[in-house]
């Protein structure tokens, strides 16, 4: 039987990956590390959870109170150099977006082009921590998920199984996401109960999804979340740190 905390694990591993918090209008960007509102909003959709609906309303509030931490894991060229760690890039990409509306609420018959950020070689593992009862409705969820899941946009499929363990203790959850190497050696951000602990604050904190419509994104609603980043220690042999 669990305790009230519990620690659950997640892989978060594709070839593309794209966590937007401050993208605004044609420039849809990515940032370096997942963000709680792409972590929980897979959640949600894992869960079944439709936007603007009543189960929402009620659940959401709850998965935004667990505490997050992710983790950089490297990738390395073990084909090629395994000491040599693949650098993570950014890649631009332009869509066009048909039957936009103008200013005026006029629909726009010609085409908007906007430019999308993705993160490329990325991979990321990420512990949630909280109630043991709600966490285990989670895993659940991500077992057997209702709707698809993809880290940040349709695009991003992942390459492996997201879901990795539900565990007591947060070693226990490290540990099958790294090993038995000491967490200071990857780049980690988390979550931090005060201001002082903190090192940057992002808009990432999911209060609604929206409401369901085509205009859902008007109601869409992120508080300040108060993150600490935490440089990994570069270990000797390592041709590159690869730090974000």
């Amino acid at each position: 039987m669990l305790t009230d905390t519990a620690y659950l694990a997640l892989l978060l591993d594709a070839p593309l990956q794209s966590w937007g918090f401050s993208s605004r209008f044609q420039r849809r960007t990515t940032g370096l590390h997942p963000t709680k509102s792409g972590v929980i909003g897979l959640i949600c959709a894992a869960m079944g959870l439709a936007k603007g609906s009543e189960e929402e309303r009620l659940t959401l509030p709850n998965l935004a109170k667990l505490a997050m931490i992710s983790i950089v894991i490297p990738r390395r060229a073990e084909q090629v150099r395994p000491t040599r760690i693949l650098p993570v890039r950014r890649l631009e990409d332009f869509h066009t977006v048909l039957n936009t509306r103008l200013a005026s609420g006029k629909s726009n018959h010609n085409p908007v082009v906007t430019h999308r950020q993705y993160l490329c070689e990325a991979r990321f593992g990420v512990i949630l921590s909280g109630n043991s009862d709600l966490l285990a409705r989670v895993q659940a969820a991500l077992k057997d998920p209702v709707w698809g899941l993809w880290l940040g946009r349709k695009s991003c499929i992942p390459s492996e199984v997201i879901y990795r363990g539900i565990f007591r203790d947060a070693l226990s959850a490290q540990r099958v996401l790294i090993g038995d190497q000491s967490l200071e050696q990857f780049t980690t951000i988390s979550d931090v109960e005060n201001f002082d602990q903190g090192t940057d604050s992002i808009s990432d904190q999911p209060v609604s999804f929206g409401d369901g419509t085509s205009s859902g994104s008007d109601t869409r609603r992120y508080g300040v979340r108060r993150i600490r980043l935490e440089p990994a220690i570069k270990l000797e042999g390592d041709d590159d740190n690869a730090d974000l």
